[in-house]
């Protein structure tokens, strides 16, 4: 259970944002006290321990569950193939006995095949596969893949809210998964499109930080500049698109970086 880490993480800094939004809403409405807020603040706070504790519950009776139907299912493979063995040296036995037991034997050994082959598409369904995305390959859960592609469908969609909040959890219940560094890139823009910049940042940079050679790391730098200039904080906005264009001369995001610097220098020059 190497995800509860990740997941228990993902619902503090939820539960850091609810409680802000919540003391915001007080203050500038007016409505309570001091000590109203904070009994409020309270209850959201027990609210959402109880209901991180109870999803950590779900996934961890939900991945015994899976693991118990895997080995039970790898059992019977093992006992059909076993099965399937002892027909075939019966068969042998027998093979002149007669035209009828033939078309018997033959018919149990197709059913048999049948089984086995039912029994390895429900494993192949549950065990880990290998999936492609972005010239990568790495193996991934069917859950893991679709909540991925539910996250990444939200935002092309233009359900910023969505995506932003899929891919929060995907990170949180898949922080190991080969998708993790395309999912913090799109968390990343959904936030930028959210005006949420200061988020946005911090995705892009631990995106940065953790994979450099990934493909989209100059459109992350270029994007950390964006959210730096929406902020007004033009010396580190200038100073990004510097570092991007010398790490990266090659790159479209370099370009658009160099037309951006030439922007700011004309704005910045004396009229």
């Amino acid at each position: 259970m190497t995800r509860m880490p990740g997941l228990y993480c993902c619902w503090r800094s939820w539960l850091l944002v609810l409680a802000g939004l919540l003391w915001a809403g007080i203050a500038s409405a007016g409505l309570f006290d001091d000590d109203e807020a904070r009994r409020a603040i309270l209850d959201l706070r027990q609210r959402m321990e109880s209901l991180r504790r109870e999803t950590d519950q779900k996934l961890l009776d939900e991945s015994k569950r899976q693991a118990e139907e895997i080995a039970g299912l790898r059992r019977a493979l093992v006992e059909l193939q076993n099965q399937w063995e002892a027909t075939n040296g019966e068969a042998a036995k027998i093979r002149g006995q007669g035209e009828q037991l033939g078309r018997d034997m033959n018919e149990a050994q197709k059913r048999q095949a049948e089984q086995i082959k039912r029994l390895e598409e429900r494993l192949q369904r549950i065990e880990p596969f290998k999936v492609s995305h972005e010239g990568g390959e790495f193996l991934a859960e069917v859950g893991e893949k679709r909540m991925f592609e539910a996250a990444l469908a939200s935002f092309r969609g233009g359900e910023f809210e969505a995506a932003q909040s899929t891919f929060t959890d995907f990170l949180g219940r898949y922080p190991q998964s080969g998708y993790s560094n395309a999912a913090l890139f799109w968390l990343g823009n959904a936030q930028f499109v959210l005006k949420n910049y200061a988020a946005a940042v911090g995705n892009f940079r631990k995106m940065i930080a953790r994979s450099p050679g990934y493909a989209r790391v100059p459109e992350a730098w270029l994007a950390v500049a964006n959210c730096q200039l929406e902020l007004k904080d033009l010396a580190s906005a200038r100073k990004t698109l510097e570092d991007l264009v010398a790490n990266f001369p090659q790159s479209e995001a370099a370009d658009i970086a160099k037309e951006r610097l030439s922007r700011m220098k004309l704005a910045a020059s004396p009229q």
